[in-house]
């Protein structure tokens, strides 16, 4: 799994008040939980870009006055209006526990329901596992080659080793939907 370092400055001050000061100066609030205790911490825009505007999945170490932590990112509060970041929970990794994390799908392969006038149909982006650190893919590779028009590929026919899902095993990753090309294709 890819890592993003980020640098942080401790924050003391708590509060709406303590957020809306930090927020002035161009930073985001941001909290750490898991482990012993929670941290507070303050992080610049322009350094968490590359983490939220992305479709891939980070561990991320933190930098908190010289203590790198791995943490995985939980939550973002948007701004209802002007879109700006408000705020961002962090959650730690620790060792030799299961890590959830969502993961994006990757579709390989040439469907067959698509090589007879098909429309291939990608229903869930990202997928939330559970697993250990070290086993954690980039993506999660769906080969769709077998895949006939009118049939669909749950979360729960995959498998991948080390990877527990979370995210319910009705969930549908991929379809070959109907079209009219392929009603036509059928019918002769």
């Amino acid at each position: 799994m890819k890592t993003i370092q980020i640098k942080t400055v401790k924050r003391d001050d708590f509060g709406k008040k303590a957020a809306k000061s930090v927020r002035r100066e161009g930073m985001i609030p941001c909290v750490l939980y898991g482990g012993e205790a929670a941290e507070s911490f303050s992080v610049n825009v322009k350094d968490v870009k590359a983490l939220i505007y992305t479709p891939n999945s980070y561990i991320v170490e933190i930098d908190i006055d010289g203590k790198v932590e791995k943490a995985v990112m939980r939550d973002v509060q948007f701004h209802p209006v002007r879109e700006e970041i408000l705020h961002i929970d962090f959650y730690r990794v620790q060792e030799g526990k299961p890590v959830a994390i969502t993961i994006p799908v990757r579709l390989t392969g040439n469907a067959e329901g698509v090589k007879v006038g098909g429309k291939l149909v990608l229903s869930a982006r990202k997928l939330t596992v559970s697993g250990m650190l070290d086993k954690l893919p980039d993506e999660l590779l769906v080969d769709v080659t077998p895949l006939q028009v009118g049939h669909t590929i749950f979360v729960g026919d995959l498998k991948f080793e080390g990877l527990k899902f979370i995210t319910p095993a009705t969930t549908a990753v991929c379809a070959v939907r109907v079209t009219r090309a392929s009603r036509g294709a059928a019918q002769e």
